[in-house]
């Protein structure tokens, strides 16, 4: 085989790569994921007990790590069509002899962001538990108030400008690259900075929802992590969004008037 023949073989192959780096990501992740509900199924009760008790670092750190690793677990998934997009334009620059920027460095953009979402939710995880609003440190919302305001909240949400602007940000990879393309190693990274926060913008409040679901409810996690992803590639995404949206107002004043009746 000569040389160059070879080395166009081993371009090709970078889609397959792509697929089979973004599935082993998100396969490690929900493996940590069952993992963790399997080994904490035992320990609510303790955790429960300790309401009161201030958090340690070690709690912060464990409690950011779960939700990083639970949003790299739901959210890469969604992105593959943008990863693959931006993975297919480096290939035939590369092949023309332009400048390639491997696709790991703008995934890592997009994980930094969901990183910061995962600092965030990590502090709300721990204001609603040290104020007993949640069964344990990773259960669900034992108060009918916050469960039925936050599901009211995602519905209404899936209704505003902003997820309106979002989600068309997140449905259209190509628009994305051809207005907003960057070159060299810190333009890739910047890239995926800008697409995980029109990620976070679009799906931040409804990944809030597992405040009242369950924090570690596997089931809810997989049903949220299928529905963005639904949201992203069907063609009927936005009027399946606001539709959910109308659902969601639904039971959560279902929640609602069971606390007043």
């Amino acid at each position: 085989m000569q040389p160059s023949t070879s080395i166009e073989a081993i371009l090709k192959r970078d889609r397959a790569v792509v697929v089979v780096g973004v599935a082993g990501v998100t396969a490690l992740a929900w493996a940590y994921l069952v993992y963790l509900a399997q080994s904490t199924s035992g320990m609510s009760s303790g955790m429960a007990m300790a309401q009161l008790q201030s958090w340690t670092a070690a709690d912060f750190g464990f409690m950011f790590l779960m939700w990083w690793v639970m949003m790299i677990g739901m959210m890469v998934p969604t992105a593959a069509p943008m990863i693959l997009l931006f993975a297919t334009v480096n290939r035939r620059r590369r092949e023309q002899q332009g400048p390639y920027v491997p696709t790991v460095v703008f995934l890592s953009g997009y994980l930094v962001i969901w990183g910061g979402f995962a600092v965030a939710a990590t502090v709300g995880n721990w204001a609603l538990h040290v104020n007993s609003l949640l069964s344990s440190m990773m259960g669900e919302s034992t108060s009918a108030y916050l469960g039925g305001g936050l599901l009211i909240a995602a519905g209404l949400f899936q209704w505003s400008r902003l997820k309106y602007v979002c989600l068309t940000h997140c449905r259209s990879p190509l628009s994305f690259l051809m207005t907003g393309w960057q070159e060299g190693v810190r333009g890739a990274l910047r890239m995926g900075l800008k697409h995980g926060t029109y990620c976070v913008g679009c799906c931040w409040v409804l990944m809030g929802l597992l405040f009242v679901l369950g924090v570690m409810n596997l089931l809810w996690i997989a049903a949220l992590a299928a529905f963005v992803l639904l949201e992203k590639v069907v063609p009927a995404g936005q009027r399946l969004s606001k539709a959910t949206g109308l659902l969601l107002v639904g039971w959560g004043v279902v929640v609602a008037a069971r606390l007043l009746g």
